[in-house]
Order: C-alpha cells, then structure tokens, then sequence
C-alpha cells in the first residue's frame, strides 16, 4: 500500500479532522482570493471610469473651447496686416490704412500651408464724408473670409455683405432712424439695409459695411485693399515673432500688427478650459487610487491574521492527529516503516488538504469578491490568481503539519507500544 493510499483512508477514518483543517485552508485562501478579486475589478472599473471621464472630459473640454471659441469671435480678429510702407501714427490717427495692397494678396496667404492663423478677411476701409445724410462715416467693402485652401473650413468671425445690401453701426441707426429693410443711398447709389448692429462701443458704431467690390468702385479702387484682418491660433510655440515671419515669406511688402489684449483674452479662456478638464480627470483618478489603497491596507491587515489563524489550527488538529495515531505509528515503524514515510504520510495529508482547499477557496474567493464589488466578470480571474492561491494552501498546510508529521516520525517504536 503507497503511502497517498495510507493518506486517503486516513482522511476516511478520521474525517471531522480532515474537513476542520480543510475549512482552515479554504477560508485563508478565500480571503486572500476575495481581497484580489475586489482589487482586479477596482483596477478594472477604474481604467472604464478614466476611459469614460477622459472620453466625457474631451468632450467637456471641445463644448468648453467651442463656447469659448464663440464669445471670444466677439472680440474680432486679433491680427491687422497692412502695407510695410504704413505710418503707424496715421493708421492710429485716422483709423484706416492709408496705402494699398492688391486683392490678390489675400489669395497668395491662402494657397500658403500657414499654420500660425486662420479665418482671413480682406477688406478696403475708409473715413468718407457720406454726403446724402451730410455725417462722417467709415466705410468699409468686404467679400468674406477666404478660406485656407490646407484646412477644414471653420465658422466665420465675419460674413459677406451681399451685394446692393448694408450693415449699418449702431450710432447711424439710431441717430438717423435707419432700420433694417431701409432702403439708403450712398454715394449715388442705392443700398438695402440687412442688418443694424448692436452699440459696440466703438468706430464700429459709425460704421457701414458693403460688399468689397461695390466699396472699390465707390472709392475708385478697383481690385485693391488696405487691411486684412486674421486670426493668429492658439497654440505652443505661436508667438507674433513667428506669425510675421511665416507672413513676410509670402508677402514680404507687408506688416503685421497683433491686438494684444484680445490674444491673451482668448489664449487665457481656451487655457482655463483645458486646464479645468484636465483637473477633473486627475481628481477621479486620484480619488480611485485613494480608494484602492484604503483596500490595500485593510487587506494587507485582514489577509495575514486569517493566515495565522488557519496555520495555529491546522497544526493543533496535526498535533491531535498525531497523538491518537501513536498506536498506528508505533506498529509500522515496529514493523519497518520507516521514518520518512511516516513524515511524508502526514504531509500527504496536509498537501491534500492544501490542494482541495486551494480550489474550493479560490472559487469561493472570487465569487465573494465579485459579489461584493457588484460586478460578475470572467476578467476578474486569471491563471495567475489561482497559481497563487494553490501555492498559498500549500504552503500553509504543509509548514502548518511540519513539526507534527516531524514529531510523529521521530517516535520510538519499542516505547511507544510499551505504553500501550
């Protein structure tokens, strides 16, 4: 008979003794397993959350730009290009460039792959005495924004003025009872209103926008303009230094002037916007991580007393065992058993325990886990897990029965049965 045969009807005669132990090791095992399990799913839940605070957080992130993007076209452009030869103490004075540049200037900037700016406007301005209504008014002849040829269109800042239609200020509005659908005259020729702008504070408010083509016959200034207004983008390493020197590769007979306040009006908002999304998702990620090692700890706490706990039982139930087994020893070492497998013996005993514990508490582990966590996913186990959780009950069982299997075959065989 081998020795895992001796085990097995061990395990039989005494099995009250066998299933204490056996519930020892599957409730060590359990605990640890159950501790993994929550961890994997927390780990698991967590990459789902960020995944999904990223995903909702970018989509935070382009409604927050987008309703930035839209009060911030409220501030108009951000960029003035203007003939080299302009005096800037006249443009200031006067407000309008008083030298020209060609139509087609616009269009070179548009084939040109320039990635510092977008949305270019050309325009022909000029202070006018507007002889029918006998004010001083800025005229001002547009086409719309020219479209870089390189980029997906974008909504413009600023639309075109159809042709044989107006958009007044709101100064001459109301100062001349102009309302929309009006039909005006300006310089002998017949314009109808379209649109009367809110007050802006500003020489938009004695202002009258045309189409571009119309303002260069009135100013007999066919093909010709004085400013484009543009864009500069929001974005690393974009200062003016560069924008100028991306322009004057295209067009080197002009100049470019950046509006300030209204740059880091826009940088500071598009900023504040990515920032604000970014802070979300590092607080959710923080907070998850809180979270785990609060799990941690109370595991690394929880787990160890379990172990200790089941290890002192096993080795008192080995220690019974082994004491009313004396009988059984003493015969087979009398009878040439010998000392070795007398200790493997036991040990069978205790590697069986180990095994069958491993599997039950495993299972129970992480089925426990996963219903305390609320989830039920096969992604919470693995291979790895259960390797553990066998090397666990193995160690625990066999170090457990060490010293009473030792003990056991150590006894002598000739005082043993003089007792008896």
């Amino acid at each position: 008979m081998t020795i895992f045969q001796l085990a097995i009807k061990e395990i039989a005669r005494r099995k009250l003794n066998f299933i204490l132990g056996l519930i020892s090791v599957i409730m060590a095992v359990t605990i640890f397993i159950g501790a993994m399990t929550m961890l994997n799913i927390h780990d698991i839940r967590t990459e789902q959350i960020v995944a999904q605070k990223e995903k909702e957080t970018k989509q935070r992130m382009l409604a927050l730009e987008d309703d930035y993007r839209k009060i911030m076209k409220n501030l108009g452009f951000n960029l003035l290009i203007i003939p080299a030869d302009q005096n800037l103490g006249d443009l200031y004075a006067d407000d309008f460039a008083s030298k020209y540049m060609t139509e087609t200037d616009v269009e070179k900037l548009a084939r040109a792959k320039i990635m510092t700016m977008r949305h270019l406007l050309p325009s022909l301005q000029q202070k006018i005495k507007w002889p029918e209504r006998h004010r001083t008014i800025i005229l001002i002849g547009t086409r719309g924004e020219v479209p870089f040829l390189h980029r997906d269109p974008r909504e413009p800042i600023l639309v075109a003025v159809p042709k044989g239609t107006a958009i007044v200020g709101y100064e001459l509005a109301t100062s001349l009872n102009i309302k929309v659908d009006d039909k005006i005259k300006l310089l002998d020729r017949t314009f109808t209103v379209r649109q009367c702008n809110e007050e802006r504070g500003s020489k938009d408010d004695i202002t009258i926008w045309i189409d571009l083509q119309e303002a260069q016959e009135l100013l007999h200034r066919p093909g010709e303009i004085n400013a484009i207004l543009a864009l500069k983008c929001h974005c690393a390493g974009n200062d003016i230094a560069q924008v100028r020197q991306d322009v004057a590769a295209i067009l080197p007979d002009v100049q470019v002037i950046e509006h300030g306040t209204h740059v880091l009006t826009r940088a500071e908002a598009r900023d504040r916007a990515k920032k604000e999304a970014q802070e979300a998702l590092q607080a959710e990620i923080r907070h998850r991580q809180r979270l785990r090692e609060e799990r941690e700890q109370f595991s690394a706490i929880l787990a160890p007393l379990v172990t200790l706990a089941g290890g002192i039982s096993i080795a008192l139930l080995f220690f019974a065992n082994v004491r009313d087994r004396r009988s059984e020893i003493g015969i087979l070492r009398a009878i040439g058993v010998r000392r070795h497998k007398i200790l493997f013996l036991f040990l069978a005993k205790a590697a069986l325990m180990g095994g069958l514990g491993a599997v039950a508490g495993y299972l129970i582990g992480a089925v426990a886990g996963m219903a305390l966590e609320g989830v039920i996913t096969p992604a919470a186990l693995n291979g790895r897990s259960f390797v553990i959780a066998l090397l666990l009950a193995l160690s625990l069982s066999l170090m457990a029965s060490w010293i009473p299997a030792y003990l056991a075959s150590q006894q002598d065989p000739a005082a043993v049965l003089r007792e008896e």
